[in-house]
């Protein structure tokens, strides 16, 4: 056999092309029974380098395919959200169940307050199932609860009054709003979590997370105008109103395919990568000393072929654990460190104190927003007597419209720069976040957009505008501004002081007071609108309308002075973050 060096031309430059046309292909040296030492080593450079190529190859299409299924991922909550919040175009057709089915105000009330305990009770247990399993069972059961709700509600509506003959019962309408309420929760709780999991880790979060919250903001918007423009009735056209019974419909197609859509669409990336991560880091600053069953998953998920793991356990806790762990496949060993981590996760939530002032003042601000928003329209005929007829301007498609674009601004902005302004924090993850010369908190934009909220519910209690009704969109401007902001920031600062990796629960908890702020100021506007009804006597009692400040003056008051104790109690709160050195 030549020597390799005689094979070779004489350039000064030797590529692997350059060898003479009788050389052998390297597959040709299997056949010789001793190529030598040269032999070998041309064998194992070739397959050493072809192991790095395929590897790289096979890195950069794990990265791409995880591109691809983020952002895929990130489009289907967009669109889940967009269509999510159809019940807060509930004042569209609010009013005209105290024409069509003759229902009272606390009737009304009842259904919209229905809806809202719907939405909000559930959502611990939804954002559990999301956290522990993954989004997409979520959106399939609001597909469900959507299409069976809106169906229901449109044969209630069309069978016409409780006591008429064909009428059915109040209880059918109620009934049809839990469902209504219940995709709610899923769809938008399905949507939330998974771009929370997604980007929750990066610099963007507060935009990846404002996002598709101003969608759901949205949704009222753009389905009110559809409603008041495409299924409006004919004869009741200068006033606005819909033709309920084919807009209920409409709803119940609609969302049962989006929920179909986000049932395959909506996917929660490297969710292992990330359970690790906050392992890693949960270990890092003591945390597990607390968890004794978490420290024995992670014994044995970091045991090395001498027994040694990296978890600081006791050999009593190694000998009493090793058996039953080393039977677990590995699949189930991950399944078990995922719960256990999130079981530690929830527990650590439930015991901070600055999460109870974040909840309290949570329920002190979005219960008198979803009840302003729930009672629109009866705020609106309120401001005009009864033989007056509303323009458009003031019509209650408009402010529902006013309300979702105000919403929706304040959530992008606030969403944007908190990401821009806001300080860094090392609680948690934080890939990629740049020092910043310039900051402003996220608790600072909070304090300030529930001010504004406030200022919205003022000017109702002076009855300024009772006076000047065209001046109405100024409130539902305000109203939304703040209530947005609201509604956007929490759950940032939710994944900020508290992780991403249990986000579903820890939000979940939270956003369960406004059921009951609901209920408690829907119940204290029907209250002040019912006796005023009483006292005024200027319609006829089937109508069962108010009109003057009398039928919410005293609501609106209680509503500005609970807005300013959330004030205080989140300052309370912000005050304990920087105290533990969180950066909010």
């Amino acid at each position: 056999m030549p020597s390799r060096s005689s094979s070779r031309p004489s350039a000064q430059h030797i590529d692997k092309l350059d060898f003479d046309s009788h050389r052998r292909t390297p597959a040709s040296h299997d056949s010789l029974p001793s190529s030598g030492p040269s032999g070998h080593l041309l064998r194992d450079d070739e397959s050493f380098f072809s192991n790095i190529v395929d590897g790289v190859i096979e890195r950069d299409r794990r990265k791409m395919r995880r591109h691809v299924l983020k952002y895929a991922s990130f489009a289907s909550a967009i669109l889940s959200c967009l269509c999510a919040g159809s019940i807060t175009a509930y004042s569209l057709y609010g009013p005209l169940f105290l024409k069509h089915l003759r229902y009272t105000q606390f009737q009304v009330n009842a259904v919209s307050t229905t809806a809202e305990l719907a939405i909000y009770l559930p959502v611990p247990l939804f954002g559990y199932l999301c956290d522990r399993y993954n989004p997409r069972p979520l959106s399939l059961a609001a597909a469900v609860f959507f299409g069976v709700g809106y169906l229901l509600a449109a044969l209630t509506y069309r069978a016409g009054p409780p006591r008429s003959e064909g009428g059915w019962p109040f209880a059918m309408m109620v009934l049809a709003f839990v469902g209504v309420g219940m995709g709610t929760s899923c769809m938008y709780l399905s949507a939330v979590t998974t771009c929370a999991k997604n980007f929750g880790r990066g610099k963007h979060k507060g935009l990846a997370l404002a996002m598709p919250i101003a969608a759901f903001g949205l949704s009222g918007m753009w389905q009110s105008q559809v409603g008041s423009h495409f299924f409006a009735r004919k004869e009741d056209e200068r006033n606005g109103d819909v033709d309920v019974f084919r807009y209920f419909l409409f709803l119940a197609g609609l969302l049962f395919a989006v929920g179909l859509v986000g049932a395959i669409g909506l996917r929660v990336v490297a969710e292992e990568e990330m359970i690790d991560d906050a392992v890693d880091e949960m270990e890092r600053s003591g945390l597990l000393d607390d968890s004794p069953f978490l420290q024995r998953s992670l014994l044995h998920d970091g045991e090395h072929p001498n027994g040694n793991g990296y978890g600081t356990l006791s050999p009593h806790h190694r000998d009493a654990e090793a058996s039953s762990l080393a039977s677990k496949p590995h699949g189930s060993d991950t399944a078990l460190k995922k719960t256990m981590l999130l079981n530690t996760e929830t527990r650590i939530f439930l015991s901070d104190p600055t999460m109870w002032l974040l909840a309290a003042g949570f329920f002190l601000t979005t219960g008198p927003g979803e009840a302003f928003i729930n009672n629109l329209g009866t705020i609106i005929h309120t401001l005009y007597p009864p033989s007056a007829s509303i323009p458009s301007s003031n019509s209650p498609a408009t402010h529902v419209s006013i309300v979702a674009f105000t919403s929706t601004l304040a959530r992008l902005l606030t969403g944007t720069l908190s990401d821009l302004l806001a300080p860094t924090t090392t609680t948690h993850s934080n890939v990629g976040a740049p020092n910043k010369t310039f900051t402003v908190s996220r608790m600072s934009f909070l304090l300030a957009s529930t001010l504004l909220f406030s200022l919205g519910q003022l000017l109702l209690a002076t009855t300024a505008i009772q006076s000047h009704p065209p001046l109405f969109p100024l409130v539902s401007a305000l109203v939304g501004l703040g209530y947005g902001a609201i509604f956007s920031l929490s759950p940032i600062i939710v994944s900020v002081v508290w992780g991403v990796q249990n986000f579903g629960t820890n939000w979940g908890i939270v956003a369960v007071v406004p059921a009951a702020g609901a209920a408690i100021w829907g119940a204290v506007y029907s209250g002040v609108y019912q006796a005023g009804v009483e006292r005024s006597q200027i319609m006829g009692e089937e109508e069962q309308m108010c009109y003057g400040g009398k039928c919410y003056r005293s609501t609106f008051w209680a509503m500005a002075v609970a807005s300013w104790v959330a004030v205080g109690l989140w300052a309370w709160a912000w005050r304990r973050w920087r105290a533990r050195d969180i950066a909010v």
